[in-house]
């Protein structure tokens, strides 16, 4: 077990709520509301355009950045390393990781940052990817980790499947060595597919499809479905990446005290939970208040385990995220 541990999390979304009818209201758009509630588990998100709120992806990875600092009660130039883990950058260059870097440390430091790009999957594997460079950089003190989503910037005019599943927010880690042997990361476990790239993505814009008048014109922009994605595919997928996880650790679903899936589906992760034989109560669910907020909901969800007491230091801990690509990420560690 490697010693680190989480010492502080924080969270940002944007603006007021937005209730299933005001979104309706506010994105001119129809969707049944009934299924969006009772099956994929959504009642409200933050959207901040659709609040006339001038924020993106930098302002809500600061925000919640600056969260967990606060909570930690450190001074932000301590921190040596800052990954932002997303799909919906700032920019696409410089790195979103950068800009956060200068309004955190408000200055030229002896810090590094980068971001990490594995669709949802991103923290998961940002998370995993902190904990090696801490254990293995004896000058590191603190490692911040932040998962951001800003979709809603990405969906087009008229997409209600956009507009209804997808919501801005962003979670971050401070990461520490442990003070103490009861906290530690024990493995993470990664799965690739590239051959899924055309399922669903944002195609315009890098350096395949340039942003032209003809790629606006055949409204060819944005977040694009381009292929139906298998609707088991995550309840199929997320058993098999637990319980290897677990097996190659001489661990056993019943030896972990909780777990957080991707939320992107409230039926799914039931059906999860059914297979792993584990009870709803070792699982967190956020999307009824936040949506789908991509690869910021899994810390979104553990930081909410944590302030409802649903999670203590000492609990074990399993983190599984998939998006798309495709890309899958997962961590056990002991918070």
């Amino acid at each position: 077990m490697i010693p680190v541990r989480i010492k502080a999390t924080g969270i940002y979304a944007p603006g007021k709520p937005i209730d299933n009818n005001e979104l309706k209201m506010l994105a001119g758009i129809d969707f049944d509301s009934e299924k969006t509630e009772q099956k994929i588990g959504i009642f409200k998100r933050h959207i901040a355009h659709l609040r006339g709120i001038d924020e993106t992806t930098a302002d809500f990875a600061t925000k919640a950045a600056q969260n967990a600092i606060a909570e930690a009660g450190i001074n932000p130039e301590e921190i040596g390393l800052i990954i932002v883990a997303t799909d919906t950058p700032e920019f696409i260059s410089p790195a979103t990781s950068i800009v956060v870097q200068g309004r955190i440390q408000g200055k030229e430091c002896w810090s590094t940052t980068f971001d990490i790009n594995a669709s949802c999957a991103s923290f998961t594997i940002a998370y995993d990817t902190a904990v090696k460079i801490l254990s293995n950089s004896p000058h590191l003190k603190y490692v911040l980790v932040i998962g951001v989503y800003n979709m809603p910037a990405f969906v087009r005019p008229n997409d209600a499947f956009g507009y209804s599943i997808f919501a801005d927010g962003a979670g971050a880690f401070l990461i520490e060595r442990a003070p103490t042997p009861e906290s530690g990361y024990i493995a993470g476990l990664h799965l690739a597919d590239g051959t899924q790239w055309d399922f669903i993505g944002i195609y315009a814009g890098g350096s395949r499809n340039p942003i032209t008048h003809e790629i606006l014109d055949a409204h060819e922009f944005g977040l694009q479905n381009l292929k139906p994605l298998p609707g088991e595919r995550n309840v199929k997928l997320w058993p098999i990446v637990a319980n290897k996880l677990l097996a190659d650790n001489n661990l056993t679903a019943n030896q972990v005290d909780h777990f957080i899936f991707t939320q992107i589906n409230k039926s799914v992760i039931l059906k999860v939970m059914d297979e792993l034989k584990q009870p709803i109560t070792k699982t967190t669910f956020v999307m009824d208040r936040y949506g789908y907020t991509g690869s910021a909901c899994v810390p979104m969800a553990f930081h909410h385990a944590i302030t409802e007491d649903r999670v203590k230091r000492g609990d074990r801990v399993v983190f599984i995220a998939s998006g798309a690509g495709l890309a899958v990420g997962s961590n056990l560690f002991t918070y």
